[in-house]
């Protein structure tokens, strides 16, 4: 274990001031990680588009958030702009050979729409429905091999909660930064539209999913189950949707074990890369 310093962690919060379940369930994990590991992460949280506020370099771990709203239309505005100077200086950071420890990086959602727009590794677009449910992720072959992915089924589920969409890979950008699509919607060969991708290792120290890794299963069925949350869901997608995600989310196999390996195996990897240095 990486001796007796605490592993800093930044969390990235897109979501604007809108009430979310996804803050609570990134702590959550980071705290269980700790705790099963004899740990000491500690976290701190930056609100990015309301305060525009960013994380400096200090930081071994950085997960971004999901959030409400457009991937598309905050182009050029100021939170975006700091938000691009970070990322900047993690991809100046990890490029430097003298950094012999890098930072790792997960991208959750509408930060991962935010960089697939921003590396051009992808079309992003407006879906024509709303995407909201448990749904089941296929890997591709490069996803079998990824390490964050390890432990899971083919097909995996995941809470899915989203307006827009990543599709059109551009491959041969992907490749220039050595970056591989591991896993895409439900194959539907029958319907005329292209699936979206939903999850990319966009280089050896970045990645990212366009579903939420971070739902907890329990923790998501009770919000659901709250009186003005059901109506809602209902009003918006029908009984029918609430009560699948409520049988899905009760499945251990489904959301629980997703939730138990993704974002923990992103962790494991990134403190693993502390060792060596920190093991002198």
């Amino acid at each position: 274990m990486p001796g007796t310093r605490s592993i800093r962690v930044a969390i990235l919060d897109l979501y604007e001031g809108v009430p979310n379940q996804g803050m609570r369930c990134i702590r959550e994990i980071i705290n269980q990680f700790g705790e099963a590991n004899s740990l000491d992460m500690e976290w701190d949280e930056f609100d990015v588009r309301l305060k525009h506020e960013m994380p400096d370099m200090g930081y071994d771990i950085y997960i971004s958030s999901g959030g409400p709203g457009s991937p598309l239309e905050s182009e050029g505005s100021e939170w975006e702009r700091h938000y691009w100077h970070w990322l900047h200086h993690i991809e100046k950071w990890n490029n430097d050979p003298a950094n012999l420890i890098k930072k790792k990086v997960f991208f959750i959602c509408h930060s991962f729409q935010l960089i697939c727009r921003h590396y051009r590794i992808g079309h992003v677009t407006k879906r024509k429905s709303t995407s909201f449910g448990v749904f089941p992720m296929h890997m591709l072959h490069e996803g079998c091999d990824e390490t964050v992915f390890e432990g899971l089924n083919d097909p995996f589920y995941a809470v899915d909660s989203r307006d827009y969409q990543v599709v059109q890979a551009h491959h041969n950008r992907l490749r220039e930064m050595g970056g591989k699509i591991l896993c895409i919607e439900k194959d539907r060969p029958h319907v005329p539209l292209e699936r979206a991708i939903m999850a990319i290792r966009f280089t050896e120290h970045m990645i990212g999913t366009q579903f939420h890794p971070e739902a907890d299963a329990i923790g998501m069925s009770m919000y659901l189950q709250t009186e003005d949350k059901k109506k809602t869901v209902i009003d918006s997608h029908g009984l029918e949707k609430w009560e699948s995600m409520i049988e899905h989310l009760n499945d251990p196999d489904k959301i629980l074990w997703t939730y138990s390996h993704i974002l923990p195996n992103f962790l494991n990897e990134a403190v693993d890369c502390l060792l060596p240095v920190e093991s002198i």
